[in-house]
């Protein structure tokens, strides 16, 4: 807006009367439907998705899988401003076909002088049978519910939000229309960039771009992880895709193992390496997690540890 702006003063008054309405007037449709869409994407993310999670996790203490978990590990992570303590912690336990895995969640504990999340002690949790989505496993324990106030807020921040992008097209109207409507309208209009843009931020362009070159799907690995069992795969092949992330190259795997039936597969993975782990493609062996129904999905071992989720 300020570069727009500064442009504009700079410049000789233009010949709005030469321009194309019918342009124009689309230019103005088509802002309003990606303000629409940057609002509506707002509101899923703030409100319908806090509600659909909320559900879930009800839904999950009723019908989930329940398994034992050990603690390996608890790390205070409080925040003294508020009544309740927050532990990240590492927990063993096995996965819906049996497969012992670890997993990194973060719990908050209106109750610590219980001493419930110390190292050494066992907790409940219970699984998703169908892990596609967040969610994918909470503490029977767990109790969720959503605050009024907060959700009161956030109706009203959006309203603020819509308000303030109304009184724009009415200001931009005012100041630049001279007279001749919406003539002023162009591509690079603020009314119509800066709603491009936000919109671009909001769905994450960049990051699924990565992961679509890097072959990397979050969802796809925890289905893996809850769903997987283990196996030591050749290492036939490793070679560069030619494709580079944050300047760290993308290489593609190409393994081979024996599945629990004795079954051989032939699969291939890419993903990120880091420049000072280069030693992992030239291993001949790897722990991976197959799908016993698709043993073409198949995912690292260490690539699935890394995984955490943040309750």
């Amino acid at each position: 807006m300020i570069l727009y702006y500064s442009i504009k003063s700079d410049s000789y008054p233009p010949e709005l009367a030469t321009r194309n309405p019918w342009l124009a007037l689309g230019l103005v449709v088509l802002s309003i439907i990606i303000w629409i869409i940057l609002l509506t994407g707002y509101y899923n993310k703030w409100i319908l998705r806090t509600l659909s999670i909320k559900r879930k996790i009800e839904h999950l203490k009723n019908t989930g899988i329940k398994r034992e978990a050990r603690i390996l590990t608890s790390i205070d992570k409080s925040n003294p401003k508020v009544n309740y303590s927050t532990y990240e912690l590492n927990l063993s336990f096995k996965n819906l076909v049996g497969t012992q895995i670890e997993e990194k969640i973060t719990v908050n504990d209106k109750t610590p002088y219980e001493r419930r999340f110390e190292a050494g002690k066992n907790v409940e949790l219970v699984l998703d049978q169908n892990p596609n989505d967040y969610p994918y496993m909470v503490l029977s324990s767990f109790q969720v519910s959503v605050k009024g106030n907060v959700f009161l807020l956030l109706h009203i921040t959006l309203l603020v939000i819509a308000a303030l992008i109304a009184g724009y097209y009415c200001f931009a109207y005012q100041t630049e229309s001279e007279g001749m409507g919406w003539r002023f309208m162009v591509f690079y209009h603020p009314l119509l960039v800066c709603a491009l843009i936000l919109n671009l931020g909001n769905i994450n362009l960049l990051g699924r771009l990565m992961s679509k070159f890097a072959n990397q799907n979050p969802k796809n690995d925890f289905v893996i992880k809850y769903k997987g069992l283990p196996a030591t795969a050749r290492l036939l092949k490793a070679s560069q895709t030619g494709t580079y992330i944050n300047e760290q190259p993308v290489v593609e795997f190409v393994l081979e193992f024996t599945d629990h039936q004795n079954q051989r597969h032939g699969v291939s993975i890419k993903k990120i390496v880091d420049l000072l782990d280069l030693d992992s493609t030239r291993q001949k062996e790897v722990d991976i997690f197959y799908l016993e129904e698709d043993p073409k999905r198949v995912a690292f071992a260490s690539d699935l540890k890394e995984l955490s989720i943040i309750i």
